[in-house]
C-alpha cells in the first residue's frame, strides 16, 4: 500500500519570510494514520523555493523510513504547486536536454533545488498528484496551516 504525501509552501512577501510543511498519511482499512509530519522556515526566500523544500523534506524523511522498514516502499506526493507537479514530471526532461535552460533559454531557477528533488525522486517510487489548494482536502490544510505556523515563527 502506497503512502500518500502531501506537502505545501508559501511566503509573507516573495520574497520574503517563508515556511514550508508536509504530512505523510498511512491509510488502511482501519483508517489513517499520520506517520511523521514536519515543518520549517526560511527567512528570505520565495514561495517556489519553499513548495520545494516541502517536497524534498519530505522524500528525505520518507526514504529514510523506507529504511528503518515497516512502512511503504512507494509514495503518492500531493501538491498544490503545479511548479512542483508539472516541473518534475514534465518540465525537468527539457530542462536537463538543455543544460538547465528554460525553453526561452534562460537559467532555470532554483536549479539547486531542483537537482536535489532530481536525485532524490529518481531514487524512489513515487506517483505525483497536483491537488486544489484551499478546496477542503484535510491534509493539504493541515500542510497549509503548518506552513502558515512556520512562517509565523520567524
Amino acid at each position: 500500500m502506497a503512502l500518500d504525501i502531501y506537502t505545501d509552501g508559501g511566503c509573507s512577501g516573495n520574497p520574503g519570510p517563508g515556511g514550508w510543511a508536509y504530512v505523510m498519511v498511512q491509510k488502511t482499512f482501519q483508517g489513517d494514520t499520520i506517520v511523521a509530519e514536519a515543518k520549517g522556515s526560511e527567512q528570505n526566500t520565495t514561495n517556489n523555493r519553499m513548495e520545494l523544500m516541502a517536497v524534498i523534506s519530505a522524500l528525505r524523511a520518507f526514504k529514510a523510513l523506507g529504511q528503518t522498514g515497516g512502512f511503504a516502499r512507494e509514495a503518492v506526493v500531493r501538491t498544490d504547486s503545479q511548479y512542483v507537479q508539472k516541473g518534475i514530471t514534465e518540465w525537468i526532461k527539457n530542462w536537463k536536454r538543455n543544460s538547465w535552460r528554460t525553453s526561452d533559454k534562460k537559467p532555470v531557477k532554483n536549479k539547486d533545488l531542483w537537482l536535489e528533488l532530481d536525485t532524490l525522486a529518481g531514487s524512489l517510487a513515487l506517483n505525483w498528484e497536483w491537488v486544489k489548494g484551499h478546496a477542503g482536502n484535510t491534509y493539504n490544510e493541515r500542510c497549509d496551516r503548518m506552513t502558515g505556523e512556520a512562517i509565523s515563527a520567524r
